[in-house]
């Protein structure tokens, strides 16, 4: 199993990172702070689910108080519980959510490109994740 002391999982969630906030679009919330991939997320999966349980999962952590912070210990979540790809894919299915917050350049909006990323990471769920949330 992969663990918190993995290189590669840094190196993973460092990627993960880059590629959601790769020519993301600069938005801010109504109090000023600037939105992360997280509010993306968020809002992707409210458009799709009633609630999804790592989104409910990370609002419950009063420790975190960034959308980075929150970012991060979702994908944390999805990876142990084998749901990233997943609810990737179930953020990236809307074409006008994607332009809302992505300009052109970002991977996301290739579908090509999309398919790739979404097929590497569906090869992550044969992969044990026990990481610290």
């Amino acid at each position: 199993p992969v663990t918190d002391g993995s290189r590669e999982l840094h190196s993973l969630c460092a990627q993960l990172e880059f590629l959601l906030q790769f020519d993301l679009k600069e938005k801010r919330s109504f109090f000023g702070q600037r939105k992360d991939y997280w509010d993306f997320l968020c809002q992707g999966l409210a458009r799709c689910r009633q609630e999804h349980e790592g989104i409910h999962f990370v609002t419950s952590l009063d420790k975190l108080k960034t959308p980075l912070g929150r970012g991060r210990a979702f994908l944390r979540y999805c990876l142990v519980h084998r749901q990233l790809a997943e609810s990737l894919q179930l953020c990236l299915l809307d074409p006008e959510s994607l332009c809302e917050w992505y300009y052109a350049r970002s991977p996301f909006l290739s579908p090509k490109r999309r398919a790739e990323i979404l097929g590497s990471l569906y090869e992550l769920d044969c992969v044990t994740f026990h990481l610290a949330l």
